[in-house]
């Protein structure tokens, strides 16, 4: 099996890292940061934290020194998703691309170039510390399933869930990926853009009463909102929140949202609350508090 991970950062160095210890599995990255992609071929991609091994990943800048893959798991950040699908399309011309990012709209964009999507939620998380070396801070499960609803999964959606659970990421084949797709979505809406405003990691945000009840109130907004689309969450936001905020799981975690405020990049706002927000609008659902999260984090961005 080949699988190319588009989007080699914390996320996707996960996938890779540990799909490359399979021996059956061969794997490839690509990425724009050329120092990271050096690094990577030179001593291998390495994982500390959670686990610690290395990683002997295939990796490149370069979109046209790929071979046909099996599989591609994109984990861009949401906005650079068109761009590297359209450079990385050709590789998966018979092959399948799952997204493993966060927010809304992924699989749409990655669906205007190639013919098969699977739409993927993980919450595995971490940092890069440097070039060819990741944080992994945070373990957790991983869900992928058709683009569409569909009565069982395909036989490739399971035969990539079995490879991803064999390498160490549990991961479930299911017949409706939406219920976990959003029910991420809102738990990062709900939490990321607090830490990302106020400097705070998970835990301290959950922690403070007047913040905790400023997450409630934005999870409310996003449950209305997956229930006037009829999708049917697999869990409750509000306990995932509440386990992540434990010493031994997030407690410390800076969100990414906080980490890209940090290094004052470009933010996925648009995907999370604005995309929370526009299926709102959509559906005739109120969203007043993610929207003036929306205002303030992009503010934020515009005082750089």
């Amino acid at each position: 099996m080949k699988v190319c991970v588009v989007g080699c950062g914390a996320v996707g160095s996960l996938f890779a890292a540990n799909l490359a210890q399979l021996e059956d599995v061969e794997v490839w990255a690509y990425d724009l940061a050329r120092e990271h992609v050096d690094a990577i071929n030179t001593g291998g991609l390495r994982l500390s934290g959670a686990e610690e091994l290395v990683g002997r990943v295939r990796a490149t800048s370069e979109a046209g020194e790929l071979p046909p893959c099996d599989f591609g798991v994109v984990a861009t950040k949401a906005m650079h998703t068109g761009p590297a699908i359209e450079a990385t399309a050709n590789a998966f011309t018979g092959g399948s691309v799952c997204s493993v990012q966060n927010g809304l709209g992924n699989e749409e964009a990655i669906a205007e170039h190639v013919e098969r999507v699977i739409r993927g939620t993980t919450f595995p998380a971490g940092r890069v510390v440097g070039p060819g070396h990741v944080q992994w801070d945070v373990k957790g499960e991983t869900s992928i399933g058709p683009f569409e609803p569909s009565p069982a999964p395909a036989p490739e959606i399971e035969r990539l869930a079995e490879a991803c659970t064999r390498a160490g990421l549990p991961t479930r084949a299911i017949a409706d990926a939406r219920g976990p797709q959003w029910r991420k979505v809102i738990f990062n809406a709900a939490t990321n853009p607090v830490g990302a405003l106020t400097g705070l990691t998970h835990g301290r945000v959950c922690e403070d009463p007047g913040l905790r009840h400023l997450v409630s109130a934005l999870v409310d907004e996003g449950k209305a909102v997956a229930a006037a689309q009829g999708i049917e969450l697999d869990a409750d936001p509000e306990e995932l929140i509440d386990h992540a905020a434990r010493p031994d799981v997030a407690y410390d975690h800076k969100a990414s949202m906080l980490q890209d405020v940090e290094a004052r990049r470009e933010t996925e706002i648009d995907y999370l609350n604005g995309g929370i927000a526009r299926f709102g609008r959509e559906h005739g659902i109120p969203t007043p508090l993610n929207e003036a999260i929306v205002a303030l984090v992009k503010g934020l961005e515009s005082s750089w």
